[in-house]
């Protein structure tokens, strides 16, 4: 028992440096094609600096480390056995009579580990930084003068829960156009529907023009209050509550890696009650949830194809189909997601379908390197 913990233990170390090591090099790999793709951006801006580009390059890196790390584990894992296998260290272990599954499960819970500290600690430092570089890539690089477009042009829908009316009221809020100035949101032409918790509407109110608050009100102008088979009602300026911000409607158009892995559950909700997709977050925040185990289903991906003997010939054809399922797994992952905001797929189908798929893949391999 002390021989196998020992031997466990050693092999761990072995993995998690080897699989550390390779999700650094493609980090700074990718980091680097981003950076020249950045100085290519600014090479058409003569007013801006490559400072710029460097800077938004640099907030680039954790969102990358986040995306690369499962593949990162598949590659070191891939190197690591491999070396022990190439140097009879593995062979050795099992004539000793410890099997696949013992000496593995360390390096599996090695690679959990990774996972599970990339979501609670790497998340909301990459998202942090991805949000910075959203800003001065808006700021810098784009046409829109760092406005987002879905709150500089047309109009805007905005569902949100109404206490006022009834105690599962509901306001929809209607601006024929927006925009935004010194961080407040303006608009124009509104309408709101004020529904009780049976969706009956109970008034509606018509105002010219308004703006949200910073103390989360709807500041109306010229408000006019309409109630079924009544004439118009003349209320002047008037304040309704709401449990939206400025930032909380620019985050919702915004790309969900914005959002740190604590944050997405409370601004999911906040989505659906206001009336905003949420597939994306949804489907951001499930697949972040999936990244442990499929951190540790790499892992086991790469043992069942660097384990096997060297005297048995094949190794460069195993080591190279283990580096084409981890892409093909990426590869499905991928299908997997765009189902998944398209909503033929359940979010949690599409986010964990891929892993689901690989941790088969690695079992059989390695019951059949084992047992077979």
């Amino acid at each position: 028992m002390l021989i196998a913990k020992t031997i466990s233990v050693y092999i761990a170390k072995q993995f998690t440096f080897a699989s550390i090591s390779m999700i650094l090099a493609l980090t700074g790999i990718v980091s680097l094609f981003d950076f020249i793709d950045l100085l290519r951006r600014v090479a058409t801006r003569p007013h801006v600096s490559t400072g710029v580009a460097t800077s938004i390059a640099l907030y680039h890196i954790p969102n990358f480390c986040m995306q690369i790390l499962p593949f990162g584990v598949l590659l070191g894992g891939i190197i690591c056995f491999w070396r022990l296998t190439r140097s009879s260290e593995l062979i050795v272990t099992r004539a000793a009579g410890i099997s696949a599954w013992q000496f593995l499960m360390a390096p599996v819970v090695c690679a959990f580990s990774i996972g599970l500290l990339s979501i609670m600690i790497i998340s909301p430092i990459s998202s942090n930084f991805y949000r910075q570089a959203e800003i001065l890539d808006q700021t810098y690089l784009r046409s829109n003068g760092g406005k987002l477009t879905n709150l500089s042009e047309g109009a805007l829908w905005i569902r949100q829960s109404d206490k006022e009316l009834g105690r599962k009221g509901v306001a929809i809020l209607h601006a024929q156009s927006v925009k935004v100035e010194n961080k407040v949101l303006h608009l124009k032409g509104i309408s709101i529907f004020r529904l009780d918790d049976s969706d009956h509407l109970l008034v509606r109110i018509e105002s010219s023009s308004g703006y949200l608050d910073h103390d989360h009100f709807w500041v109306l102008k010229d408000a006019q209050s309409i109630k079924p088979d009544k004439l118009p009602v003349s209320l002047g300026t008037i304040k309704l509550p709401t449990n939206l911000s400025l930032s909380n409607i620019q985050e919702s158009f915004s790309s969900p890696d914005t959002l740190s892995f604590w944050a997405l559950p409370g601004f999911i909700k906040l989505l659906d009650e206001s009336g905003f997709s949420s597939i994306s977050h949804r489907l951001r925040f499930q697949a972040l949830l999936a990244q442990p185990l499929l951190a540790a289903t790499m892992a086991l991906v790469a043992a069942g194809f660097a384990t096997r003997s060297t005297r048995r010939g094949g190794v460069t054809r195993m080591i190279g189909s283990g580096v084409a399922a981890g892409f093909a797994l990426f590869t499905i992952s991928k299908v997997a997601e765009q189902f998944g905001e398209s909503g033929a797929l359940p979010t949690f189908m599409a986010a964990w379908a891929p892993t689901a798929a690989g941790l088969c893949l690695a079992i059989s391999l390695l019951i059949h390197l084992e047992d077979g």
